[in-house]
């Protein structure tokens, strides 16, 4: 077992355990924000013909080399092709066809000029200046080669995705199935957000809060109850969600004191304790265990706390789970935007706010930094990390980070 492990070594540990769940296949319409759970080759181009980037005039630009202001050259104009139809007819010398943005490229013309640079009427088309083979032509296969990858296994489905995946004809998406999440609260002091708040009682917002993180992150979450500061209780919990459940993630009872019995629930529940403490803060509370494969992720029962392990410990894990092949964070420099005058002897991260200022990107961390205090999160859409060993950090400062 691990103990006061680096939250680089503690993440890594979880992510080098996560395996991707099952696939399933849905509708395209549903598709969006699941992971694709295949290569996406294409299988044709796009588009699938040469076709007009204007609504205008097509033809051979050998007819039109000499024209200009003072010698237009006039075309006949043989037929109108809109959008969604094709030329009867190949176009010949001295001719030209009207046609739609979007229309085929009739066989003959090799060059379109849009309408409001000619001069028209119903039978003729005057142009005023020479064009090249292939102006104005948007051609096959311009925006996707057939046989090109256009996203690989892993990848999240946005809205250029699932476009994509429509322009390929693809109705049906095979997708990972969203794991399931099951989340334990711990602590004799908490109580749920519906219930009365008596003296010496507390209102479970962890579970809120981590409910909400791991449904943005594409899970399912199985709410499996509120235990005391029972081994037992917990224990029993843990056996019920690894019955039904992807992995567990518990908050509360991590730490070293009396009641701190989660890590021996664990146990209880047959699972292997791999982790205890991470060199952070906040988070340095925790246990990560596994059991029948699957990842029991222990938290702290400080709010504050247990995002911040979550989301620089486990989340890549969870995502790891979810089928992402970029599971990891995206890594940031950022220039604080006021200082910081604690010292941290562990590897400190804040949370804050990204905000451009003058064209740099900075950071504006949150006024109270403390463990317990949830209302500093809101909004929070970054941390940036000092390193282990600094003393006060000054406005202006550029420290390494990650996006949420």
């Amino acid at each position: 077992m691990l103990t006061n492990a680096s939250w680089t070594e503690a993440r890594d540990l979880l992510l080098g355990l996560a395996r991707p769940v099952e696939t399933e296949t849905i509708p395209l319409d549903d598709c969006a924000g699941r992971v694709l759970a295949f290569d996406l080759k294409a299988a044709e181009d796009v588009p699938p013909f040469d076709r007009s980037a204007y609504d205008g005039y097509a033809f051979r630009s050998e007819d039109v080399q000499t024209a200009s202001k003072e010698t237009p050259v006039t075309l006949r104009l043989t037929e109108t092709i809109p959008a969604g139809s094709t030329a009867s007819r190949p176009v010949a010398p001295g001719q030209a066809v009207h046609l739609m943005t979007g229309a085929p490229i009739p066989e003959g013309a090799d060059c379109v000029i849009n309408f409001e640079r000619t001069a028209f009427t119903e039978e003729t088309v005057t142009v005023f200046s020479a064009l090249r083979p292939g102006d104005n032509i948007v051609r096959r296969g311009e925006d996707v080669a057939a046989g090109s990858l256009l996203a690989p296994c892993g990848t999240v489905i946005d809205a250029g995705l699932a476009g994509t995946l429509a322009a390929q004809g693809i109705p049906q998406v095979r997708v990972y199935r969203q794991p399931v999440i099951g989340l334990i609260s711990t602590g004799s002091e908490v109580v749920e957000a519906d219930q009365p708040q008596t003296p010496g009682k507390i209102r479970n917002a962890n579970r809120s809060t981590l409910t909400a993180l791991l449904s943005r992150e594409g899970c399912r979450v199985r709410y499996l109850g509120l235990a005391g500061d029972e081994a037992e209780s917990i224990a029993a919990l843990i056996s019920e969600g690894l019955d039904t459940c992807d992995a567990i993630l518990l908050t509360g009872g991590v730490s070293v004191g009396d009641w701190d019995v989660t890590p021996e629930a664990m146990e209880r529940a047959r699972a292997e304790i791999l982790l205890r403490g991470v060199d952070m803060k906040p988070g340095m509370a925790c246990a990560y265990g596994v059991a029948n494969g699957k990842l029991i992720l222990g938290l702290s029962g400080n709010p504050a706390s247990s995002l911040t392990n979550f989301c620089a410990c486990a989340l890549p894990a969870l995502r790891r789970l979810c089928g992402r092949n970029e599971a990891l964070p995206q890594m940031i420099c950022a220039s604080l935007l006021r200082p910081f005058k604690k010292k941290s002897p562990a590897t400190r991260f804040l949370r804050g706010r990204l905000a451009l200022d003058s064209g740099r990107v900075c950071f504006d961390a949150s006024s109270d930094q403390g463990n317990v205090v949830l209302s500093s999160t809101i909004g929070c859409n970054a941390f940036l990390l000092i390193p282990a060993g600094s003393g006060p950090v000054d406005a202006g400062m550029e420290l390494k980070g990650f996006v949420l």
